[in-house]
């Protein structure tokens, strides 16, 4: 069993994966073997002016997520999960939740070793 965090523009596992880790509107905290899962709101990071990213991290580590699953990663955030030892898939969105979940239990999901994108965005 792993418990990933998927970036959520919903708060279900047939909602579409956020393509943003650190503006993320929710992570769904997911068991990766039971589907069972519980929504972290995270819209307070889209009033921050930066540190979203790191702000977000710090929520997933405190979920005590193995692994993340989203869109893209920034270079802070990038740094603050590999610090957290999380594991990050990336290049995930436009496919559900629940997609993103069974292509990681397949082995399909391709760890990162560098952030893709450099610099803050929204």
């Amino acid at each position: 069993m792993a418990k990933i965090v998927v970036t959520c523009q919903g708060q279900s596992l047939d909602d579409k994966v956020d393509p943003r880790f650190g503006r993320a509107a929710n992570f769904l905290v997911v068991d990766s073997e039971t589907l069972e899962f519980q929504v972290l709101d995270n819209s307070a990071t889209n009033s921050m002016a930066q540190g979203a990213g790191i702000q977000s991290a710090q929520t997933v580590a405190n979920a005590g997520a193995e692994a993340v699953l989203t869109g893209f990663v920034g270079p802070k955030a990038f740094q603050a999960l590999n610090a957290a030892n999380i594991k990050i898939g990336q290049g995930l969105e436009g496919v559900t939740v629940r997609e993103a979940v069974a292509r990681f239990n397949a082995g399909e999901v391709e760890i990162a070793s560098k952030p893709s994108r450099e610099g803050h965005w929204r």
